[in-house]
């Protein structure tokens, strides 16, 4: 048993929809601090093999929004899967911050960080895809092997990226307002200059345009408001679609009229999300 499960500690369990949610507190020791997570199960009164979903949140977000706000647990024990909702960046005292609210602790962005003084801490790859990846497997009972990637703004992006540069694990992926083109959009640029460098070509394998463009990709849908407040400015997901079109990805895109970027928006249209991932995860 990996010193990760060890330090591993449950601080809340409740019943939602059948199913149990709970969340978690353990010592990380690929971000080197204290993390917490939260992990949805459904009820599997059949105690079948059940697949996972991961859900990436934004920008300034904890794993607290998706499990307080979207309403999510209902389509988990409705299609039958568990899903997993991690933290969006390193926290605590000792681990680096910055005044903006789209850099540092809450903005982890995803990537494995590789200038001081972020790189310590901000190895967020890394964590979700070896030691939080390992934690589910042990915390999902009769898990079927089988997992997908969703998520929202700075988490669609992360979704994204982390879904296809791990193209053979996961069965689908989806974004609600996703950062997809983060090289050339401000959040992306702050983000990138300041974990991975000056060097803009460290930055391609982290922006989902460019690797779009590598390989066969899981199916991919997008759903975007057009009331959006940070649409087109940070979210103009031209540059991702023509890539997709250039090099035959499927990418299902949609325009969304009058919703917003808010958890109004994302409750309205999760279930589509949901249905898309359990027709490519059974």
């Amino acid at each position: 048993m990996g010193s990760e499960i060890m330090s591993l500690e449950r601080i809340e369990q409740h019943r939602s929809f059948g199913g149990e949610h709970c969340k978690y507190r353990h010592f990380s020791e690929v971000l080197q601090c204290d993390m917490t997570f939260s992990l949805y199960l459904p009820s599997n009164k059949e105690k079948k093999k059940i697949p996972l979903i991961w859900w990436l949140s934004g920008l300034t977000c904890t794993d607290d929004n998706f499990s307080h706000k979207s309403g999510f647990q209902q389509w988990a024990d409705k299609y039958q899967t568990a899903v997993m909702i991690p933290d969006t960046s390193p926290r605590g005292e000792h681990v680096p911050d910055d005044e903006g609210y789209d850099l540092g602790q809450g903005a982890g962005f995803y990537v494995n960080a590789t200038q001081e003084p972020w790189k310590k801490h901000y190895q967020m790859y890394t964590y979700i895809t070896e030691e939080l990846t390992t934690m589910a497997k042990s915390l999902v009972p009769n898990f079927s092997g089988e997992e997908s990637m969703m998520g929202h703004s700075m988490g669609g992006h992360g979704a994204l990226v982390i879904g296809m540069k791990n193209a053979a694990k996961f069965k689908a992926i989806s974004a609600f307002a996703p950062i997809s083109s983060p090289c050339q959009i401000p959040w992306g640029k702050k983000a990138f200059t300041s974990y991975l460098g000056e060097d803009q070509s460290s930055w391609k394998e982290w922006d989902a345009s460019e690797l779009v463009k590598t390989g066969k990709m899981p199916p991919i849908l997008i759903t975007q408001g057009t009331e959006d407040q940070f649409y087109p400015h940070n979210l103009d997901a031209t540059h991702f679609l023509q890539n997709a079109q250039e090099h035959n990805q499927a990418v299902d895109y949609n325009k969304v009229e009058g919703y917003d970027h808010s958890y109004y928006f994302i409750a309205t249209f999760l279930e589509e999300h949901f249905a898309f991932h359990m027709k490519h995860l059974k």
